[in-house]
């Protein structure tokens, strides 16, 4: 089973979302970051990613007080409002022709904990460590984490119903994507959500390792210091939205290289062929299927196509695309060992396209550029329900769930 429940979401006055709503803080540098906010006071990510208000004098402590300070003048200022009872909120997104709406709730740091909500990826140290800061300074959790589950015809038939009523917030952000959401404040509607999830077996981490790990270890933390009100702190839950499985969708997480340690084109060329069969292809940028890669020198594509031998079909990581092409060509021959902490390789989401990894190839700063072809949802599931865990940047979600619609407060 799968124990779900509302929670006051501290959230914007109707006028206010477009303003307030932002791109998740990890998917953005700092400069983009800085960009997107210059003009908007109102920008959430002054919250999630405050360090674009922070001088350069190295105070890292500094970024979180501002976090603070800022999501406080939000809240003075009536920007931001606590809803005065738990509710549950619909949460639609849509891009082109993708559409995905899920429930936003508080899920379990028990069943986290006990791995009833299954992982696919493993966190950085520091990266944790930012956001266990994070939460504790602002006491909230700003961002929710993207989760996804095998629906249930009886939850489709409710959203469905819901969503067919006027939304709460209804705007469309600077990167083309709708984002409409209703309130759920109905008990009879809350129950019926509670009872049909309690029919889910499991719920699965999509996007947002690192906020669910931080949201663990800080309940963690609460659950030590208050140990006689355990399980009914708001610690104890996790702000997510849950998709069902068939509407999500998952794009490659292409890969760029700032050197070829040394190697002309043509020993490259050799060296990659003991294990792929290249061809050149002016349209091969987009691999046809799984197995299959496209590459990017100055002289323009090539398609590799793995050999036989280098699938194992017994294992499902090892037959993850990503992981062929660490094992069998970024590690031996371009030398990055570890991709989590090599500063030579750079990953690019699948959203900003194969001319993004032209681009940055034709600058010079990198040397060569793969595209994948993306992993599939059910490659994902296989890998969690196994218990193991997929090689970094093996997904890239799009949409990407926006920061600063939904703020869940923590208890004091």
């Amino acid at each position: 089973m799968s124990v779900i429940t509302p929670f006051k979401a501290l959230r914007p006055q109707k006028q206010f979302v477009r303003a307030v709503a932002s791109p998740p803080y990890d998917v953005v540098t700092l400069e983009e970051a800085k960009a997107i906010a210059r003009d908007n006071p109102l920008s959430f990510l002054r919250v999630e990613k405050s360090e674009i208000d922070v001088g350069n004098d190295g105070d890292v402590g500094a970024i979180y007080q501002t976090a603070r300070r800022n999501l406080v003048r939000l809240m003075q200022e009536g920007i931001l409002f606590a809803d005065p009872r738990a509710c549950f909120y619909l949460y639609r997104q849509k891009l082109g022709d993708h559409e995905q709406t899920g429930i936003a709730a508080g899920i379990s740091i028990a069943e986290y904990e006990s791995d009833l909500i299954r992982k696919h990826e493993l966190t950085r140290a520091d990266k944790e460590a930012d956001r266990i800061r994070h939460v504790l300074a602002v006491n909230a959790q700003t961002g929710p984490v993207f989760i996804t589950y095998r629906g249930r015809p009886a939850i489709d038939r409710l959203v469905a119903r819901i969503a067919a009523g006027p939304p709460e917030y209804d705007f469309a952000s600077e990167d083309g994507v709708t984002h409409t959401v209703w309130v759920i404040d109905d008990e009879e509607d809350i129950a019926q959500i509670i009872q049909e999830f309690s029919q889910v077996g499991r719920l699965y981490i999509a996007d947002g390792h690192h906020r669910a790990a931080a949201a663990a270890a800080v309940g963690k933390m609460k659950r030590k210091r208050n140990p006689g009100v355990q399980g009914e702190q708001a610690a104890e839950r996790m702000m997510a939205v849950l998709f069902p499985t068939d509407q999500i969708r998952i794009m490659a997480y292409n890969r760029v290289v700032r050197d070829l340690v040394g190697l002309d084109k043509s020993e490259f060329l050799r060296r990659i062929g003991a294990a792929f069969d290249i061809t050149a292809d002016p349209a091969g940028s987009s691999p046809a299927g799984l197995h299959d890669f496209g590459m990017y020198l100055r002289d323009g594509w090539y398609v590799l196509k793995a050999k036989e031998r280098l699938y194992d079909r017994q294992d499902a990581v090892r037959n993850l695309d990503v992981s062929i092409l660490q094992n069998h060509l970024l590690g031996p021959i371009l030398g990055i060992e570890d991709p989590r902490t090599d500063g030579r390789i750079d990953f690019v989401g699948g959203a900003k396209g194969t001319a993004e990894l032209e681009r940055l190839v034709n600058s010079t700063v990198y040397s060569v550029a793969f595209s994948l072809f993306p992993t599939t949802l059910q490659q994902l599931i296989a890998i969690a329900d196994a218990g193991k865990v997929m090689p970094p940047k093996s997904t890239w979600f799009e949409p990407k769930l926006r920061s600063g619609i939904f703020i869940h407060p923590l208890d004091p």
